[in-house]
């Protein structure tokens, strides 16, 4: 381990372990799985005392992802169901300068990267929606669950399976656009371009909906789980 990781906080170690489990594909990652991987990184950190080699100390990690002072009341992370989560642009930000004494910094590609089509066509159907554009101007106090609706593409006849479906697809998504896009661009078949940071700001948009209308989401899941 070299300085620069041992001289992490424990918030910080917890926050490369779930950039890992990113990393690998696993977005959202379930609070179990971050147990597990932050104990596999960083074993004498968040090992079992008397048995660290062998079994995690899943309340040290719990609590510093849900306390008072855990990364979620940081916004480094997002909770996007019960015990799920996602990296939040904060988090990234965090990370990105974490990683900077760790790997050489990723440049910025002169030339931008190729989206497939089935994701141009969701990234411009998002930066056209109202909830985006209010978000902008500064009225998501103005948000209404129809904004909402029409953001996720999702309609109140949809199965709880789908709708979970099409929630988890879209935060996927951001997340792989997010890291593909990195420091570079891409150009959209409109001839819009796109920054991480743009991305970024869709997932913000994602995430924070999802708080505000919780209640609404869990409502349409019970009606479908009764029809």
């Amino acid at each position: 381990m070299n300085a620069a990781v041992s001289e992490c906080t424990l918030p910080e170690k917890i926050l490369l372990a779930a950039h890992h489990l990113e990393e690998t594909g696993q977005s959202p990652f379930s609070a179990e799985a971050l147990v597990v991987s932050a104990w596999q990184k960083y074993p004498n950190t968040f090992g079992l005392k008397g048995y660290a080699e062998q079994y995690p100390d899943s309340n040290k990690v719990l609590s510093s992802i849900m306390g008072e002072k855990g990364l979620a009341k940081r916004g480094w992370l997002v909770k996007v169901g019960q015990k799920l989560y996602t990296l939040s642009r904060d988090g990234r930000q965090v990370l990105r300068r974490l990683l900077q004494g760790d790997e050489p910094v990723q440049k910025a590609s002169n030339e931008p990267i190729h989206v497939p089509r089935d994701q141009d066509k969701l990234l411009n159907t998002l930066f056209g929606t109202t909830a985006l554009q209010k978000f902008q101007e500064g009225r998501k106090q103005e948000w209404t669950f129809a904004d909402a609706c029409r953001f996720w593409n999702i309609t109140e006849s949809l199965s709880a399976e789908v709708l979970d479906g099409r929630l988890d697809h879209l935060t996927a998504v951001l997340a792989e656009l997010e890291r593909q896009i990195g420091l570079g661009s891409a150009v959209l078949s409109n001839g819009r371009s796109v920054s991480a940071d743009d991305v970024a700001q869709l997932y913000d948009v994602h995430s924070q909906l999802s708080t505000r209308f919780s209640r609404h989401l869990t409502l349409l899941r019970n009606r479908a789980g009764r029809g």
